[in-house]
């Protein structure tokens, strides 16, 4: 995965979320990744009418 991603969620089948971080990131920019991803969850952004650019910004 490229360095300007950092992480990325995707929904599975079953409904739950898969988070993938970026290998090459420092522990402590996988952990900012892995809370930021997981904010995305707890706020239902998969769920947003909103372009991904926009919740983005948002977060």
């Amino acid at each position: 995965m490229p360095l300007t991603i950092r992480a990325f969620t995707l929904p599975d089948a079953n409904g739950d979320f898969n988070i993938y971080l970026n290998e090459s990131l420092s522990p402590e920019a996988k952990e900012k990744a892995l809370l930021h991803e997981r904010n995305h969850i707890i706020k239902n952004d998969f769920s947003s009418p909103l372009p991904a650019r926009l919740i983005e910004n948002l977060r």
